[in-house]
């Protein structure tokens, strides 16, 4: 009965490793067949990116005409000019307030549909994300006209309280606030509905095992809701940077940079200088300069994503 007991075993510590084996080589299959299939799409994204990006890199290189090597002098160009430095301030506050703003208000958006019984949470989410589907130029022509300084329906709605006339886009200050308020209300449903995902994969018992603790309900969220969503805010906050930085018609539709290029950023002074000042390298050196900037944040959010990855 041993030697039978002792050959079971040995054949069972034989068989194992065989299991393992074809598992391993079932994956690889596996993977090698993924691969294969999305190697198409692997082509096109990076044709589509890639090739612009170093023809960019290539157009900064050269002087106005494009028909001589100028090397690094557009950049040293730009670095002398008051505009630009101007324009990389106002990059830098138009996305990181409108991120944390967009985050903030999903975050607290995405908590209140989370408490609305399962049956109303559908109608709630399609209503909240209808800034987010509407495209970004057709709903910038609504907010302009909310803004105009001859027709504006806010100051229409202010002067009842003996408000105004408010100069939305003919203030810097104003302006800049204008631009920032509809990037919110245009981003805030994206964020919303990843929270709102994410928030729903937060096990229950850890709620009710701080409840049994004695924690309030700010304290739930400080220690039980971040820490179980900090991966997904870092990701979203990282991707919504991006987007922000690189927005475009928001800026374009409502002050094309004015009042005196004070709510210019990349993506519009870049237009300007490139296609309105026919200055097409001049444009892609100014558009180049979002890329250090964003690889460092991205380096820091990143880092951090994995750092967690490690500890859990």
């Amino acid at each position: 009965m041993v030697d039978v007991a002792f050959q079971q075993g040995n054949l069972v510590r034989e068989a194992s490793p065989r299991k393992r084996s074809s598992l391993r080589a079932s994956l690889r299959r596996k993977s090698t067949t993924a691969f294969l299939m999305t190697l198409p799409l692997i082509l096109l994204i990076s044709i589509l990116v890639l090739y612009p990006a170093f023809y960019s890199l290539h157009l900064a290189t050269l002087n106005k005409s494009m028909s001589k090597f100028v090397g690094l002098g557009n950049f040293e160009f730009l670095f002398k000019r008051e505009t630009f430095w101007l324009v990389v301030k106002q990059s830098c506050i138009f996305a990181i307030t409108a991120v944390i703003f967009k985050a903030l208000i999903g975050f607290i958006v995405a908590h209140f549909v989370h408490n609305i019984p399962a049956k109303g949470q559908r109608k709630w989410r399609g209503m909240l994300l209808v800034p987010w589907v509407i495209p970004p130029a057709m709903s910038t022509l609504a907010w302009l006209w909310l803004f105009d300084p001859s027709y504006s329906a806010f100051n229409y709605t202010l002067s009842f309280f003996g408000i105004g006339p408010i100069p939305w886009t003919g203030e810097p200050n104003w302006a800049r606030f204008t631009i920032i308020l509809v990037n919110i209300w245009f981003g805030a449903p994206f964020f919303m509905i990843l929270y709102l995902a994410s928030l729903k994969s937060v096990p229950e018992q850890l709620y009710e095992a701080a409840a049994i603790d004695g924690a309030n309900w700010w304290q739930r969220i400080w220690y039980v809701t971040l820490p179980m969503m900090r991966n997904i805010i870092a990701i979203t906050t990282l991707f919504s940077l991006i987007v922000t930085f690189a927005n475009f018609d928001i800026t374009r539709i409502l002050t094309a940079g004015g009042p005196l290029d004070h709510t210019h950023i990349f993506a519009t002074w870049a237009f300007r200088v490139g296609i309105e000042g026919s200055d097409i390298p001049l444009g892609a050196s100014v558009s180049l300069f979002m890329v250090p900037i964003l690889a460092i944040a991205a380096i820091f959010i990143l880092r951090d994503v994995n750092k967690r990855g490690n500890e859990a």
